[in-house]
This record gives structure tokens, sequence and C-alpha cells, in this order.
């Protein structure tokens, strides 16, 4: 999928690694029995009982002997030097016709793994598996719980956990294309393992149970209610499952690959699972064209954040640079755009705020907005007593510093809402609890409804058509077929960015 532009032939390939993944999970059990390690169906026999790592290339080391492996899959990881006990997992899925060597050296989670302190699990399969090097995301007997590769990742991070002292309340996974939709679906047979998980140009968790459906998905995804999105989830995951984890998605409006549609399916399956509505309670912008529309929990701490990238066709966005905030090499699949694994890191709390216990001050009170103009917010809060600095963060994102109580952010985009966030900093460099948030909206952009045909949204360019569908310009939400028949209202909420407004807008 994804890189699934080739045609598959999963009934050939299948019935060989179907035979061989039984003898290969038989001898497991039989080593198991007499008190032997089992390794992978590949490891040769002086492999076999090798479950140190050893070192690969591209910076990559393989780890052996992680379970049954009934997936016939390879693992790899990337550790950082030094690395404590305690420290996030991340569990990394290439696409089709990739692998792990490859989505290491040009997915920028390296960088990041290493300037925030987590380990890295590169999953690989190969053609044995699947003609295109896929994983097999629309296969029940890959992608359920327990079951072929689904368990065998699943394996992968017990292993982990063991050699490298992980988290477990800090495990996620991320994949592209083919990758993202077997991380949905992961998350959906995994909640008590993944804390969070992020999907890249994929798609919904059991979008599709055979090759034909998968390609239905990809260019013309079911047009599911919300609730039946969600009832997929909670079907897949173990019985009495209340505690989901939080979902990232990635999306190109250019993607002729993996539908846009997918992105707003793929929203309306987990904000449904986690008990929210779909309309965002906030919208921000971020550089390389991409907007991100957050939708909170009841707490006010996003559950899903759905980040579209306007222009962006099939691929992981990276944003190559030496800059905190760049990652990755561009090339096939790997598009130019903006470090999704640096936000998708922010996003999940592993850049330190969020991911583990926050510093002894308590969060400041009074946070307000004192002012905005086309590009300034400017804040003001109360005073923490033994506060050195404050931490002032953007949208999830840390905008900057400063040791008084009042921050201006400056450089903003006009018309824009922007959430804001405080923490206290201790003498010892701690940032403390985050205050409630507040939002601030610069001004220079004036909210405007359009009700037209789709055809008439696209000529005017508040919309765009794919495959015979329309797609809000910006949020990228599905409007249904491209004619002149179907009506529909959108809201410019910032300039160029547009949702569906049918209900909300004045008549």
């Amino acid at each position: 999928m994804g890189q699934l532009h080739s045609p598959l032939h999963p009934a050939r390939t299948r019935r060989g690694v179907s035979i061989r993944r039984r003898l290969a999970t038989a001898a497991a059990a039989l080593a198991l029995s007499a008190g032997l390690t089992a390794a992978g169906p590949q490891a040769s026999p002086a492999v076999a009982a090798t479950t140190a790592p050893h070192t690969s290339t591209a910076g990559l080391t393989q780890v052996t002997g992680f379970g049954s492996n009934p997936g016939n899959l390879s693992m790899y990881t990337h550790v950082p030097d030094g690395l404590p006990t305690g420290a996030p997992l991340v569990v990394a899925l290439h696409g089709c016709t990739q692998s792990a060597s490859d989505y290491h050296a040009k997915s920028g989670w390296p960088k990041i793994a290493d300037r925030d302190g987590f380990a890295l699990v590169f999953p690989q399969t190969t053609g044995a598996n699947n003609a295109n090097s896929c994983f097999n995301w629309f296969d029940p007997q890959d992608s359920a719980r327990d079951r072929g590769e689904a368990l065998s990742i699943r394996q992968m991070v017990g292993k982990a956990v063991a050699l490298y002292g992980s988290d477990t309340g800090r495990v996620y996974i991320t994949g592209l294309s083919a990758g993202g939709g077997m991380t949905a679906n992961m998350l959906a047979a995994y909640p008590d393992v993944f804390a969070g998980g992020a999907v890249a140009s994929g798609l919904p968790a059991s979008c599709a149970t055979t090759l034909t459906a998968a390609y239905t998905c990809m260019y013309s995804p079911p047009d599911r209610t919300p609730a039946q999105w969600g009832a997929l989830v909670r079907s897949a995951a173990p019985a009495g499952t209340t505690s989901w984890p939080r979902v990232a998605i990635w999306q190109g409006t250019a993607d002729t690959t993996v539908a846009p549609a997918n992105a707003a399916e793929l929203r309306d399956q987990w904000t449904d699972v986690w008990g929210v509505g779909q309309t965002p309670s906030r919208t921000a912008a971020l550089g390389g064209g991409t907007t991100l529309d957050d939708y909170d929990d009841p707490s006010g701490r996003p559950a899903v954040r759905v980040h579209t990238v306007a222009g962006m066709a099939h691929g992981l966005a990276v944003d190559p640079g030496s800059g905190a905030d760049q990652c990755g090499t561009a090339g096939t699949y790997y598009l130019d755009a903006i470090c999704s694994s640096h936000h998708t890191a922010l996003f999940w709390g592993l850049d330190g705020d969020g991911g583990g216990d926050p510093g002894t001050l308590p969060a400041p009170t009074g946070l307000s907005l004192a002012g905005a103009s086309d590009t300034t917010a400017t804040l003001g809060w109360g005073a923490v007593s033994g506060a050195t600095a404050y931490e002032v963060r953007r949208d999830g994102v840390r905008a900057g510093t400063t040791t008084s109580t009042s921050y201006t952010d400056t450089g903003l985009t006009p018309g824009t809402t922007y959430t804001y966030t405080v923490a206290a900093v201790d003498s010892a460099g701690a940032a403390g609890r985050l205050s409630p948030p507040v939002t601030a909206t610069t001004t220079g952009h004036t909210p405007a409804c359009h009700t037209a045909s789709n055809y008439a949204h696209t000529v005017a360019g508040r919309a765009y058509q794919s495959g015979g569908h329309t797609y809000a310009t910006g949020s990228g939400q599905a409007m249904g077929l491209w004619n002149t028949f179907t009506t529909r209202t959108l809201k410019e909420t910032s300039p160029g960015y547009h949702v569906v407004a049918d209900a909300s807008c004045p008549a």
C-alpha cells in the first residue's frame, strides 16, 4: 500500500509464507518446551543462539531471538549512546519497497531519538511476505492482535523493553503508507501496549480485510460514520478497553496514492474512540504549508492531532537541515516540507515536556491574552514562587522563555488562532506543570463563509478535487462528489484554510 503502485500477489506469496510460518511456530513451540530460546525463522543455527544485538549497517543494530516471530520479520534498533533505563520507545514502520535501513537513513527519527533520548525499533518485512515488501495491513492474519506480523512487532517491543529498560508506559508506534495502515491496526489491536501513534499517508484501522478492499480504501475510502469507524477499533481491542492511544495523522493534499479523505476518516475513527467531537478544538499554522487541527480530550489535552500538508504528494514529510526542528533526507517518498518526526515527538511529549513527570513547581495561574496584532500575541500571568524563568509553549511547541511574567510572541500568521500554555522553570532548569491553556487570534483576517457547489468551490480555490471527490483546501475535509449538484458551506478560518461548516455558518 502507499507505495503499493504495482499489483500485489498475496495468494501466491501468502501460500508459501503460511506453510513456512506454521513450521516456524511449531519449531518455536518445541524449542520453548525444551527450555531453548527460539530465534526468528530466517536465523541460522549460529544466530539462533544469539540474543545479544550485533551492529549492522547504516547505524542500525540487528536483534535476533525476539520471539516466535510468526510474521517472518526482522528487527533492527537504534539506541542513543548512554540511554538510561526508563526512556521511551518508538517503533517505526517503513513503507512498501523500503527497508529498515532506508527508513532509518531518511525519516529523521534517529536525529530526534538522539536529541530527546529514546530508543527506536525498525521492523522490516521483505518480498517473501509481500511482493512489494509492504506490511500486510489489509490481511487479518497479519494485522489482528496476536496474529502474524502484528504479533512479531509486539514481540519486538517486549524484546526492546528487556534489552534497554524502556518505559512500558511510553511506547509509541509510527509508520508510512503501508506502515501507516499497519500502525493504525496495531493501535487498535494493542491499546494496552502503545501510548500513542502516528499514521503518515495511511489508512483507518480495519479499513480493508482483502487486497481488493485495500485498493478501494486507498483511492476512495468508505464514507462510514465516526461511530462505525470507532466500532472497528473497539472490536479489534481487548474486551473492556477504556484507555486509548493518542493519535497523530499526517496527510498531503496532493496525494493520489492514498486519497486525502483517509485522513478525515482516521480523524473520525479516533475522535469517536476517544468520545470527542469532529470539530477541532483549535487550528494552527505550522511551517511547510502545514496546518494543524487538535481534538482535545475532556482534560484539554489533544487526543487526536491532524497535520495537513498543502500540495504534498504521497510520502513522509521531512525537512533536511541542521535546525532543531529539521530532520530527514529528501528522496522518493520522503518529501521536503516539514519535519514530521519532530512534530510527532512533540505531540507525544518525547521532548521531556509531557512524556515524564514534570518539575516540582506548580502551574502559573491567571494566564491571559494582553493583546494581539496581525503578527504578535502578548501574554501575561501570575508569578510562581521559586521560578527563575518561564517557558512559553505555542500549540504544544516551545515558543520561547522569559524571566518576567509577560511574553510577546512574534512572527505569527494574520487571522490565525494559537493556543498557549506556560510553565515555571526552577533553578535546576526543570519546567513545572503547564498552566491551563489560553487562545489568541491574530488580527488581519475575518472568517468568511461561502456556500456554493463543490465545483464552484474548486474553481475559487476553496477546495480541490481528487478521484472525482472534493476536499476543503487547508483542512482536507471530505465534501462529497465533485459536481455542480452538491452544495456545501465552507468557512475560511484563517488565510487559505477552509473547514466544512454547513451547520455553523450564518444563513
